[in-house]
């Protein structure tokens, strides 16, 4: 998604200090992808390539979880070090946060950060509020109403709009 000169002028610092900052401190990221297990080699592997195509940098499982280290330790790490959480909101991420799971863990280390984006993908915003209103109530996209590559391109552009910290 191309920015026009004028949404460049504006994107342009915030970009350039995301870069400097990636130089800095290269075990930092723009964004953490909360995901439920089932859609790691789908739809969070389709929006973590999306992400990345539009100039995030993003902590991804399927990435970034080398074999034979210890899982919640590097989950850890992952959302210690990433500016914004991202939380694909899927019919398998519902059944695990109603399960307990690792992303419920994750998700209730995002919502403290208050720098959390829900996508839905395949849900309704009134399914997500029944299983996790807290997580309902931030402002998010739904890929009902545009496509994944555009849910990242917004997203990318909001990572990148954020001050670096």
């Amino acid at each position: 998604m191309p920015y026009s000169a004028t949404e460049w002028r504006i994107i342009e610092p915030f970009a350039e200090k995301a870069a400097e900052q990636a130089v800095a401190r290269p075990d930092r990221r723009d964004l953490f992808l909360c995901h439920a297990w089932p859609d790691r080699q789908g739809s969070a592997a389709e929006l973590y390539e999306a992400l990345k195509s539009n100039g995030s940098t993003v902590w991804f499982s399927e990435q970034d979880l080398a074999l034979g280290t210890l899982m919640i330790r590097e989950i850890d790490k992952g959302l210690r070090n990433s500016r914004v959480g991202i939380v694909l909101v899927t019919p398998a991420l519902l059944a695990s946060l109603e399960a307990e799971g690792v992303a419920e863990k994750e998700l209730a280390v995002l919502l403290n950060t208050r720098r959390v984006i829900p996508v839905l993908h395949g849900v309704t915003f009134n399914e997500l509020n029944d299983v996790s209103p807290m997580l309902a109530s931030h402002s998010g996209l739904s890929t009902k109403e545009e496509s994944l590559d555009a849910v990242a391109a917004k997203i990318a552009a909001a990572a990148a709009a954020l001050q670096a910290d």
